[in-house]
């Protein structure tokens, strides 16, 4: 950030500062100061409620709220009502009479006007009574909340139908019933000058590193924006390398995947507004990897994990070997199927490299209008689209066959990664990939290959190599990469996230039934 810049925005930091009270802001002892205190700041305001009225009929009190954010019947039987019926004398102090008085569990006291701002924004109606320097904020927000779903992009045959929601509350008490260790800690902050927003850090004390959770709390904190609205403002905030296109850090609705990453080592950052949860680090293997993996047996595991990895790679590379082949390579196609794929070809006018581009781009923009448009016609439009559009292209010559048969291959690879970001980035590379083999050949395809392995040897995720346990060599870590060993076997936690509790079972649970006891 220039000079200029960062003028510009401690010029506008600063009305942000005017509009909000600093911390250092004390309640007046006056009941009419702090309510025109208040009745400034939230002027233009028609959603704030102003309820004035006598505790015991003698002392003159004040609750404000935001309607629409707080249990207004709750807030009248439980706090109205016993307070205005409630016998009460003018030395009685803010803490006492709420404990003579009403029947809340969840309350505080607040000493500034920012402390009541921030309570009224989250929804807790605050007290102010006169004569007293303190207010209280009540536990009474309620706001509508979407019920707990299946998430629709991390679906599976087996493992839990549940997901986040946008309420942190409910995320963090998912988190909890899932792990109920008192070593599950949960740290709160604020992010944001005019939103606000909660952020909550989770992590399982003595498993994690601590220098790991000291650099996420630094990254953190070092966020000066106007506003959070979604938990990928601070993905991009806090990765290691802002300029690759491969995700440094883990989004996932699945609380069992947060708990599992929790389990090795690995911090979850979750955002209030959304179901998307942040895991922090992460490598290239586990964005590859589905949570169905460690639900299924390890043999079924591991197959769908092998095809996985090779539907990825032909989702790379499928492309733009053929560009390769039918340009330059002809002598590594048999006779046969290079006659057939010429005479399919001999009336399309483009070469091979513009006939892919032309077609991967129709196709990824099928795909898009599939997923915006609503779910009863999504399928269908990209489905008979991608149908009637390639008949229709070959029929007219414009492409061949073969390149329809390659795109749709090619497609079909890509769905198979859990992880629609990291599809992205396979996507985004396919097209340079493509630009390589139309202009070198194998040998273009070559080097792509092996700018793609140095620039993911080059990358890390909050410190931890992109590509672990390959690089650096972690061989003892091999039994959770290319397979799924069974649980057996897996004693120890990757070493990079959770070296500092190493092991996360006994040994010899292998079953074995000549231990078992005797069941005739």
């Amino acid at each position: 950030m220039n000079r200029n810049a960062r003028k510009w925005w401690r010029m506008n930091k600063n009305k942000l500062n005017q509009q909000t009270p600093q911390s250092s802001t004390q309640l007046y002892k006056e009941l009419e100061k702090n309510e025109a205190a208040l009745r400034d700041l939230y002027s233009n305001c028609s959603d704030v409620v102003y309820r004035s009225f006598f505790i015991g009929g003698s002392i003159k009190a004040l609750v404000i709220y935001i309607d629409g954010l707080s249990n207004n019947e709750e807030l009248d039987r439980s706090v109205l009502s016993s307070l205005m019926h409630g016998k009460t004398s003018k030395e009685t102090n803010a803490r006492k009479l709420l404990e003579k008085t009403i029947s809340v569990s969840k309350w505080r006291e607040l000493q500034t006007l920012e402390a009541c701002l921030e309570s009224i924004a989250n929804g807790c109606p605050v007290l102010l009574i006169d004569q007293q320097e303190t207010a209280v904020s009540v536990g009474l927000e309620k706001w509508e909340k979407r019920a707990i779903e299946e998430p629709v992009a991390e679906g599976v045959v087996r493992g839990p139908r549940e997901g986040f929601t946008e309420s942190i509350n409910v995320n963090t008490a998912m988190l909890r019933r899932l792990i109920k260790s008192p070593a599950l800690k949960m740290e709160l902050m604020q992010i944001g000058g005019y939103t606000k927003t909660k952020v909550v850090l989770a992590y399982i004390d003595g498993i994690v590193d601590p220098t790991l959770v000291t650099e996420v709390k630094a990254r953190l904190s070092r966020i000066d924006i106007d506003g959070i609205l979604e938990s990928g403002y601070i993905e991009e905030l806090i990765e290691d390398h802002p300029a690759s296109p491969f995700p440094q850090i883990l989004s996932t609705e699945r609380p069992d995947v947060a708990c599992g990453n929790l389990l090795e080592g690995r911090i979850v950052i979750l955002v209030d507004g959304t179901p998307f949860i942040l895991v922090a680090p992460t490598t290239l293997l586990a964005l590859l990897q589905s949570s169905e993996d460690y639900y299924q047996r390890s043999f079924a595991s591991t197959a769908i994990r092998l095809l996985r990895y090779l539907f990825t790679a032909m989702s790379f590379l499928l492309p733009s070997l053929y560009v390769a082949l039918i340009t330059f390579h002809h002598e590594m196609v048999p006779t046969s199927l290079l006659i057939s794929m010429a005479s399919s070809r001999e009336a399309v006018p483009f070469p091979a490299l513009v006939e892919a581009l032309m077609m991967e781009v129709t196709f990824e923009a099928l795909r898009e209008a599939g997923v915006r448009l609503p779910k009863q016609v999504g399928a269908a439009v990209s489905i008979v689209g991608a149908l009637v559009i390639g008949q229709a292209a070959v029929q007219a010559g414009l492409v061949s066959a073969p390149m329809v048969i390659v795109v749709a291959i090619t497609g079909i690879a890509s769905f198979m990664i859990p992880h629609y970001i990291a599809g992205i980035a396979i996507r985004l590379l396919r097209f340079p990939m493509m630009f390589l083999a139309g202009t070198l050949g194998l040998l273009g395809i070559m080097l792509g290959i092996i700018a793609t392995v140095v620039h993911l040897c080059t990358i890390r995720s909050v410190g931890v190599p992109y590509l672990a346990p390959f690089g650096p060599l972690k061989s003892k870590e091999f039994k959770d990469t290319l397979v799924r060993s069974p649980w057996w076997m897996l004693n120890t936690r990757p070493r990079l996230t959770g070296e500092s509790n190493l092991y996360r079972q006994s040994p010899g649970l292998k079953p074995d039934p000549s231990k078992g006891g005797d069941t005739t």
